[in-house]
């Protein structure tokens, strides 16, 4: 099947504490449903970080070149190609969970696709996603949340026993720049691959759409230092004490838990989704680590196509 048409653009995304409206970047793979001509739901793909762009989830372009299926890639405010806030490092009113809330819903709005639409989150997308879908939308009809927590306390306690698998040398350079505050140093950027390499993602070379993603990342990481910290399993940042499990079972739609065997989202980071989800899968990779669409890239196409009803119709 030949490649599904692209489209790019801008939504102004007014904030009552900037002077002009910040701009949220978008592209479109294949074309959203008219009336002359029927597709499937717009999937809206949510990037993780937060502040890494959606480059690494590029992959799933194959959705809209094998279905008629349009796939809607996003960066999110702070990062790629959106309008970066720098001078708003550190800001924790600024950066919070409602700001990318509110950008998804003008988003949604700009693109007139509120009534009828899927939702694929990945880390903190998948987060983002689950808040999203709480709300209970009522356009959103099926919900993907991949290698996601609902709480980081449970994110952080399975980061260190994983941790404890690492080089002991590795486990030394780690633990004392977290403690001297040497964490934007080379060494512990080398000492943090070690862990990227074995829990992130493990397709090596790194695949070029997640060394896209890292290099926005090292341009600018006002987003991810400010809400996560310094690095994927030293979270100091405001979602330190993130925890939805109490929300949880307010999604209401079907919902597609996915995480790997190697994942930083271990089994018990993703379980609470599992138990207080009424309608709800859990697929599990077995080669895959944080990134199973870049790992096991045709299977995790099948298992998202077939739970979104594409292989179906």
């Amino acid at each position: 099947m030949a490649p599904a048409s692209t489209k790019t653009g801008e939504v102004p995304f007014p904030h009552p504490t900037t002077s002009t409206p910040l701009k949220t970047w978008y592209e479109i793979h294949g074309s959203l449903s008219t009336p002359s001509s029927p597709t499937h739901r717009p999937l809206v793909v949510l990037h993780g970080g937060p502040g890494i762009p959606h480059d690494y989830l590029l992959p799933l372009v194959d959705l809209a070149n094998t279905y008629p299926a349009p796939v809607i890639f996003y960066d999110q405010v702070g990062c790629g190609r959106s309008t970066h806030l720098s001078e708003k490092k550190n800001d924790k009113d600024f950066w919070t969970p409602e700001l990318f809330l509110s950008e998804l819903d003008n988003l949604l709005q700009h693109l007139g696709i509120q009534d009828g639409y899927d939702v694929l989150g990945q880390s903190w997308g998948g987060m983002l996603g689950a808040l999203h879908a709480i709300r209970q939308p009522p356009g959103l009809n099926r919900l993907i949340i991949a290698n996601s927590p609902a709480d980081m306390g449970s994110w952080v306690a399975a980061a260190d026993r994983l941790r404890l698998g690492l080089p002991e040398d590795v486990q030394e350079t780690l633990a004392r720049c977290e403690t001297e505050g040497k964490t934007d140093t080379k060494e512990y950027e080398k000492a943090i691959m070690v862990f990227y390499e074995r829990h992130l993602c493990r397709v090596k070379p790194l695949p070029a759409e997640l060394e896209a993603s890292f290099a926005w990342l090292k341009q600018d990481d006002t987003v991810y230092l400010t809400m996560n910290g310094p690095s994927e399993f030293f979270v100091s940042g405001t979602l330190k004490t993130f925890d939805i499990r109490r929300d949880v079972h307010q999604i209401k739609v079907p919902t597609l838990l996915i995480n790997g065997r190697y994942d930083e989202a271990q089994d018990e980071v993703v379980e609470p989704f599992f138990q207080e989800i009424d309608k709800v899968k859990w697929y599990r990779f077995a080669e895959s680590s944080h990134t199973p669409q870049l790992e096991e890239r045709e299977e995790f196409m099948k298992v998202v196509a077939r739970f979104l009803g594409y292989e179906n119709r």
